[in-house]
Parts: C-alpha cells; sequence; structure tokens
C-alpha cells in the first residue's frame, strides 16, 4: 500500500474508448469502403471540374487573342512558302529546307495550338515517310480511321482545343487504344452488374423475409426491412439495395460473393475517376491553378511571348513574300541551325 506522505502520487487512469469493431461481414466492409469512395472521388471530381472550367475561362479571356494571333500569323507563312515552290528560282536544296519549314510550321500549330494540320504534313512529307509517319503522328494503323471517325468534339469548347482534342485522338497509340478497349470491356461489364437489381433482391429476400422468422418481434423488423426491400427493387434502384445487402445482419457466402463482384467495380470506377482527376489536372488541356499572383505573372509573360511571337511571325511572312527575303530567311535558319521558325 502507498503511504500517505508519498512524494510520488498514485497513477491516474484515464479510460480508453476501444476500437469498435466494424460491423458486416468483410464484405460487406469493404463494399461500404469503396461506395464511400466513389462518393468522395465523384465530389472531388466536380469540384474541380468547376476549377478548371473557370480556369480555362479566364485563361482564354486573357491569353486567348494573343494565341489566335499566332496561329493566324503561322498559317500566313503557307501562301508564300508552297507558292515559293512553284518557282524555279530556288535550288533543289532550297526547295527541300521550305518544304522542312512548312512541315515544321505545320507541326508548331498542331502540336502547340491543336490545329488539325494532317493534310498538309501528308502533302509534304518525305515520299516514303508518309504513311509510317502519319501512323505515328495519329496513332493509328494505315488505313485505321475508327478512332477518328468516332470522335466528337466537345462544343462547349474553344475552337483551339477542339482541335487539339481532335489531334490527340489521331494520335493515340496502339497500347493506348487496347487498354481503352480493356477499359470500355470492364465498364461494359459494370454495366451488366448495375442492371442486374433481381439478383440482389433474392439475396436480401432470403436473408429479411419475415416468413423465415418466427419470433414476433424479430417478425416484425423483418417486415419492415423487407419493404423497403420490395420498394427499392420495384424502384430499380440498385444503389438502395446494394446498401441494404452491405448494412443487413450476417451474410451468406452468396451475399458476400455479389458484394465482392460490386466491390470490384467499383473499384475499377475508382481508377476510371482518378484517371479523369489526373486528365483534368496535368493532360494537355489541363490548368493548374496556381496561387493568385504567380498565375497573373505567368499569364502576363506567356502573353508577352505571344505578342513577341506574333510579330516575329509577321515580319518573316513579310520577309518571304519576296524570292530575295525567303532566302535570306532559308539562309539565316541554316546559320542558327534550324529547320523551322
Amino acid at each position: 500500500m502507498k503511504k500517505a506522505d508519498s512524494a510520488h502520487p498514485a497513477p491516474v487512469t484515464v479510460p480508453v474508448r476501444q476500437t469498435e469493431q466494424a460491423a458486416g461481414t468483410l464484405a460487406q466492409q469493404a463494399f461500404r469502403q469503396a461506395i464511400l469512395d466513389v462518393e468522395n472521388l465523384r465530389e472531388r471530381l466536380r469540384d474541380l471540374r468547376a476549377e478548371q472550367a473557370e480556369a480555362r475561362r479566364r485563361y482564354w479571356q486573357q491569353v486567348g487573342p494573343a494565341a489566335t494571333a499566332v496561329v493566324a500569323a503561322r498559317h500566313a507563312l503557307y501562301a508564300p512558302l508552297e507558292e515559293a515552290l512553284l518557282l524555279s528560282y530556288f535550288s533543289r536544296l532550297e526547295e527541300q529546307q521550305i518544304t522542312g519549314v512548312i512541315l515544321g510550321n505545320a507541326r508548331n500549330l498542331e502540336e502547340r495550338f491543336g490545329e488539325d494540320e494532317a493534310a498538309v504534313i501528308r502533302k509534304y512529307a518525305p515520299a516514303g515517310f508518309r504513311k509510317s509517319s502519319t501512323a505515328k503522328a495519329t496513332g493509328q494503323a494505315p488505313g485505321d480511321r475508327a478512332s477518328e471517325a468516332d470522335f466528337a468534339p466537345d462544343p462547349t469548347l474553344p475552337p483551339h482545343e477542339q482541335a487539339a482534342a481532335a489531334a490527340r485522338a489521331r494520335r493515340k497509340t496502339k497500347a493506348q487504344r487496347q487498354q481503352e478497349a480493356a477499359a470500355q470491356a470492364a465498364q461494359a461489364d459494370q454495366q451488366q452488374l448495375e442492371s442486374n437489381t433481381k439478383t440482389i433482391y433474392r439475396q436480401l429476400a432470403r436473408t429479411h423475409h419475415p416468413d423465415l422468422e418466427r419470433d414476433p418481434t424479430k417478425q416484425a423488423d423483418k417486415t419492415a426491412q423487407m419493404q423497403r426491400i420490395t420498394e427499392a427493387y420495384e424502384a430499380d434502384d440498385l444503389y438502395t439495395l446494394l446498401q441494404l445487402l452491405a448494412e443487413s445482419g450476417p451474410a451468406d457466402a452468396a451475399a458476400d460473393d455479389v458484394l465482392a463482384r460490386y466491390t470490384r467495380a467499383l473499384l475499377q470506377q475508382q481508377t476510371q475517376l482518378k484517371q479523369e482527376m489526373n486528365e483534368l489536372k496535368y493532360g494537355p488541356n489541363g490548368f493548374i491553378t496556381a496561387s493568385g499572383k504567380k498565375q497573373e505573372l505567368e499569364l502576363r509573360q506567356l502573353k508577352r511571348d505571344l505578342r513577341a511571337e506574333a510579330e516575329y511571325v509577321q515580319h518573316v511572312g513579310r520577309l518571304m513574300s519576296e524570292a530575295d527575303g525567303l532566302r535570306e530567311v532559308l539562309r539565316q535558319l541554316a546559320t542558327e541551325g534550324l529547320d523551322s521558325l
């Protein structure tokens, strides 16, 4: 026994709340967690889309006119360059250099601004390189136009972004198409699962049907529960049925198997939602919202660069309108080791 005058007081014990054990089987717990994760991801995706839409609006409001000026100036280069190829004024080496400038300009417009320059690239690419380069650029095997034909641009996007989306659709690699096909197959399987409410209803009825209960109190509870189950089934409300299945008492192996299948579908859905979020954040058209001051500085610098580029390209275009001026431009590009503007 501790003495009353001891320098060390008796230890104070604080009751610690024990972690409550999650209700239901492992399959039920996993399903409930998967539902929660999907709902959280959907909410985050909605918020991100709203942020991106606002950032996109601000971007095009501030940068769009300058980008449009660059695109117009670069498109204007085609006329003097193509006209020069019809003249006999330039040497064969110079004509090859002019063709390289046309191709470089087309790729610049396509990759930076999303313009559709496939026709120009096909026309001026070297003869033995046309089919293979087109296939590489579009990500299609020769003659494979299914993905391009099926592509429908988002009409709510600005023209440059619609063209960029179309260009990306053409540049998809074979591996990307295979990955998309697998994702579509998984989505089809998920849709098939989502349409199968009858299986879930039978699983719940097997557990909660009041006729299977002898105790009057439990029978009344099961009658109320069965009413909820029947109403959800008649309304074709799969989500409620699955929630009831996950919240019900100890489930049998068949019910756990059903929940496990739907949990896998929900995990696949989580993967797709995360991919959508990454594409929005880091894709070619993603707008990462930086701090207000930093973003303003970046936009100002980008506008200055685009205006300077537009002025430079317009100046070069005026030089190219004369044969001697074009020859001087070609000489300067060769001196600087460049094959395009």
